[in-house]
């Protein structure tokens, strides 16, 4: 089955009015790409951000939302707010939200549960520590991290959903898992998938993501289980962005 890929930009917590106009203007000038094209603002621009790329084919995705639907949360940004705006795509789960804030695996999936009442798509975010992976545990954690989104959405919630595998070790540190060691960990997260639902392991898009540049995205696409990217600090230059777009095809 051939999965379209997607080529997601993260701008975490980065941008001014004006340099969010000046990134998402040198995007616009992209050619057409077979891959769907994504950017995550921070929230206030999001609202900037929608508007400039109207009528494009750039896709506009939130950087997190709350498990909450309303109320007396200060400080958070709801799914139905997020809803509001032509965002498709919410993050969920980053490492730096797990790690910074203390996000459960438990919370996450109750996040992923929020999000997909109100019409939009989880981009779930999993994947290990360095010491994690040094212990030989970078499965394990894989595996518990979707299970407990399996738990509370079931396995087919995955055929609406975009897995997201960001090794914490690789995120902002200019190191970035190969080619090879990307695709043995994406084809063992669809093959655990797949013990559920063979069917449902074929289609979900699973995508890499941590310190990926142009110089390394090209052998990262060519891995058959790879279905994009999850990219970083490298999505704030709006040519080294498109250059990673390119090389998805």
């Amino acid at each position: 089955m051939i999965r379209q890929k997607i080529v997601a930009g993260n701008w975490k917590m980065n941008g001014s009015k004006e340099s969010v106009s000046s990134l998402v203007n040198g995007l616009l000038e992209m050619e057409n790409s077979g891959s769907e094209v994504v950017i995550a603002p921070s929230f206030p621009y999001l609202s900037q951000v929608d508007g400039l790329i109207s009528g494009s084919r750039i896709v506009l995705a939130a950087q997190n939302a709350s498990q909450e639907v309303k109320g007396a949360f200060t400080g958070e940004v709801s799914a139905s707010m997020l809803s509001d705006f032509g965002v498709k795509y919410v993050l969920v789960g980053h490492s730096e939200r797990r790690s910074l804030y203390g996000e459960s695996d438990e919370l996450v999936a109750a996040k992923v549960k929020t999000i997909f009442e109100f019409g939009l798509t989880p981009m779930l975010c999993i994947g290990e520590t360095l010491a994690e992976r040094e212990s030989g545990k970078t499965l394990e954690v894989c595996e518990r991290q979707i299970q407990a989104v399996i738990d509370l959405v079931g396995i087919s919630a995955f055929e609406q959903l975009v897995v997201a595998y960001e090794p914490v070790w690789a995120i902002g540190t200019g190191l970035s898992a190969s080619a090879e060691q990307a695709q043995e960990v994406h084809q063992s997260i669809r093959a655990f998938l797949a013990k559920l639902s063979e069917s449902v392991a074929e289609k979900v898009q699973i995508l890499y993501g941590g310190s990926v540049k142009a110089s390394t995205s090209s052998a990262l696409f060519q891995m058959p289980d790879v279905d994009g990217a999850l990219v970083g600090g490298a999505s704030l230059d709006a040519k080294e962005f498109i250059a990673i777009v390119k090389t998805a095809g």
